[in-house]
């Protein structure tokens, strides 16, 4: 069962924490990783790109020259894609790029990402982060205490206002309600900061 120290945020090692094996010491799947970013990538795509094929450009009514004698390729419409002004071959349509992954597979993914975290050792853990006011200038002194300087995914619970909006002028710095982690944005940053209540969450959800 893998162990994490838990800091206060001052940096101070305070107790460890035994994590659930279940979720954040399983054996790590890059494949579904893999699909489940590809996935999630293609849901957002917005799919608006249009450009005309040849039957939807201007002109193209008269055939260019008479069809022999000039020595030229016969030609029937200035429509055609080798014409300036002319249409473009498999035009690109709006169109719709999300599809759905099995529930197994994703839930796979980010738990070996969770695992991922704590074997390269960028799993940080805190007994508890509060803002008594908002203060960019305090949220820059936690993030210096505890190490996680360059780029940091912070996880607080959903009505963690005040640590949201202290963290959120902050560069490479992110917060996530403990409801909306994901595959890809854990894998986007260096580290990952929870604390003990959302740690419980996760694994009442994931175990």
């Amino acid at each position: 069962m893998p162990k994490v120290n838990v800091l206060n945020m001052s940096g101070a090692v305070v107790e460890e924490l035994e994590l659930n094996d279940n979720v954040f010491g399983i054996e790590i799947n890059e494949h579904v990783v893999y699909e489940t970013v590809k996935n999630q990538l293609a849901n957002k795509r917005q799919g608006t790109q249009s450009t005309k094929t040849r039957a939807e450009v201007r002109g193209g009514g008269k055939k260019p020259y008479r069809q022999k004698g000039t020595g030229r390729a016969r030609q029937g419409s200035r429509r055609s894609p080798q014409f300036t002004g002319g249409g473009v071959v498999f035009a690109p349509k709006p169109r719709d790029y999300s599809y759905t992954l099995p529930k197994k597979v994703k839930r796979l993914a980010m738990k070996s990402v969770l695992s991922g975290k704590v074997v390269d050792s960028e799993l940080i853990v805190l007994d508890q982060l509060t803002m008594e006011d908002y203060s960019t200038k305090k949220a820059v002194e936690i993030l210096s205490n505890i190490k996680a300087e360059k780029k940091a995914l912070i996880i607080v619970n959903d009505n963690n206002d005040k640590v949201k909006k202290s963290f959120a002028n902050i560069p490479f710095v992110a917060t996530l309600p403990v409801g909306e982690i994901n595959v890809y944005d854990i894998l986007k940053y260096d580290s990952l900061v929870l604390t003990k209540d959302v740690v419980k969450r996760i694994e009442e959800v994931y175990a």
